[in-house]
């Protein structure tokens, strides 16, 4: 297979200095990259600001915003036979950003914001038989928000994470997954490593890929 894989968050600026981003550090995306290198695959990884080295083998290509990498995924998709989205795209970006440092003095107490672009919706007339898998990573029921998105967004793949575990959230080597798709039964896995988490993933693929 040839995948495409994003990772990590996205930063959307205000000025050179300040942005809205989140926690997310790029582990589990960089690690499903590991295990589909590993197991022989052409990966293409997508990465946000991370500070991750490329799994070996891998193709990497480093974006910073949202709209880098709808731009990125939308170039790249069509040489590819499936898409992991597992980067944590920012929802949000400052209306207006600043070339120049913002001085204190000059700042207003409220940001204004407008919405980013949905990539997996962007993105969906692109899809044809490529395998699309997604990402939840949720509080509170994880698995009832991934199911709403697997439908939603045309998955054939979404996997759903509560990031309040401390030893399954955000810049921790493991993680405690359930898979979530349309042909086969819902899989809670056990706590693993962030690697094995992503064999997993890549042996679905595997079973689904049609060539």
């Amino acid at each position: 297979m040839k995948l495409l894989i994003t990772a990590g968050p996205t930063r959307e600026h205000l000025d050179p200095v300040r942005f809205l981003s989140n926690r997310s550090t790029g582990k589990m995306g960089f690690a499903i990259a590991q295990a589909a290198a590993e197991g022989g695959h052409a990966v293409t990884l997508i990465a946000g600001p991370v500070a991750l080295p490329t799994p070996p083998g891998v193709t990497r290509v480093d974006v910073v915003s949202a709209l880098d990498m709808l731009t990125a995924v939308q170039k790249l998709l069509p040489l590819h036979n499936a898409l992991v989205m597992c980067a944590a795209v920012a929802d949000w970006r400052p209306k207006l950003t600043s070339v120049t440092k913002l001085k204190k003095a000059d700042m207003r107490p409220v940001i204004e914001l407008e919405p980013n672009p949905d990539i997996l919706k962007a993105i969906r007339p692109l899809k044809g038989p490529r395998l699309f898998v997604g990402f939840a990573a949720e509080t509170g029921d994880p698995v009832a928000e991934a199911q709403r998105k697997l439908e939603s967004k045309g998955l054939d793949l979404i996997v759903a994470n509560d990031v309040t575990q401390s030893d399954a959230g955000f810049a921790v080597d493991t993680n405690r997954v359930t898979l979530l798709s349309s042909a086969e039964p819902l899989t809670a896995l056990p706590l693993l490593s962030k690697l094995d988490v992503g064999r997993e993933i890549v042996s679905w693929l595997e079973r689904h890929f049609r060539s």
